[in-house]
């Protein structure tokens, strides 16, 4: 196996992207979409589509409308209900685009294992964290919930394109944190 730098950068940048995917499953795409558009990533040859202008407007949109959704108290829980397995494979597929020089069965191994399973374990932990403030709060504290996870998922996003060592260690910590949270919450034997 050939894990020269460029696969290792690549291994990062789609970890990053799908630990952004489960903040907001259209917006690591989008930012993944931009950059490909704009030549600053160099995709899989069968997932450059996603740089095309086509695909960069239909995801911009898509984010707009994923990120303003979430600030409507009822339809965020909803919207999770859908995201949590849409985050596995949007989290998979960012994964599968981004790594270079490996074998295929490595390839979507990792791309398995290591993005959607992070996608979907941060999803699966924002979308309990949004019913508990629903139920806690009434969903007064939904929008901030929403503000939050937006945030993080541009800065994980950003991180992921532009130094993606540094979101590499981004999803370390958060992955920490919500094991953290689990902990305290997981009811005592």
């Amino acid at each position: 196996m050939n894990l020269s730098p460029d696969t290792i950068l690549s291994i990062f940048l789609g970890i990053g992207l799908a630990a952004s995917v489960g903040f907001r499953v259209f917006l690591p795409l989008f930012a993944l979409s931009l950059a490909a558009h704009f030549g600053a990533w160099e995709l899989n040859e069968n997932w450059q589509w996603i740089g095309s202008l086509t695909a960069l407007v239909a995801l911009g949109v898509a984010t707009l409308v994923e990120i303003f959704a979430y600030f409507i108290p009822w339809l965020d829980n909803a919207l999770d209900s859908i995201a949590v397995p849409l985050a596995a494979v949007a989290g998979t597929a960012v994964m599968v685009s981004t790594i270079a020089n490996l074998d295929p069965v490595v390839t979507w191994s990792l791309a398995i294992i290591a993005g959607g399973g992070t996608a979907t374990a941060i999803k699966g932990a924002n979308a309990a964290g949004r019913l508990t403030s629903t139920t806690t709060t009434g969903g007064l504290a939904n929008p901030l919930v929403a503000t939050i996870e937006t945030g993080t998922a541009v800065a994980v996003s950003t991180a992921s394109i532009l130094v993606p060592p540094i979101a590499a260690i981004l999803v370390i910590i958060i992955l920490v944190i919500i094991f953290r949270i689990y902990r305290k919450l997981r009811p005592k034997r």
